[in-house]
């Protein structure tokens, strides 16, 4: 049986007074593109290499439940990993759309 080759996304959100929140998605590799390839793609589209939009994303967004004036939209890029997790969002082409 042929390893599953999907992708893990690391990702958090860190408001303005350091508090973070850690999260994660599988996205589908269904072309199995290498994970430093995928990597490059993703920078490529993020605020500074590193800071996106979960919500516009269609990622889950890890806010803290209780709003404050440390708050604001952005997260933060951690790091991808392969994974056989079949809890799948979306496929990687869809995300990097």
């Amino acid at each position: 049986m042929e390893p599953i080759n999907n992708i893990l996304f690391n990702y958090l959100y860190r408001d303005y007074s350091n508090y973070k929140n850690y999260g994660s998605v599988v996205f589908g590799n269904p072309n199995n593109t290498p994970l430093e390839e995928i990597e490059k793609l993703i920078r490529d589209k993020l605020i500074d290499g590193e800071y996106f939009d979960a919500d516009k994303s269609g990622l889950p967004t890890l806010f803290f439940e209780i709003t404050t004036s440390d708050d604001h939209e952005l997260h933060e890029f951690q790091s991808l990993e392969l994974t056989n997790d079949l809890d799948i969002i979306m496929t990687m082409e869809d995300f990097l759309q």
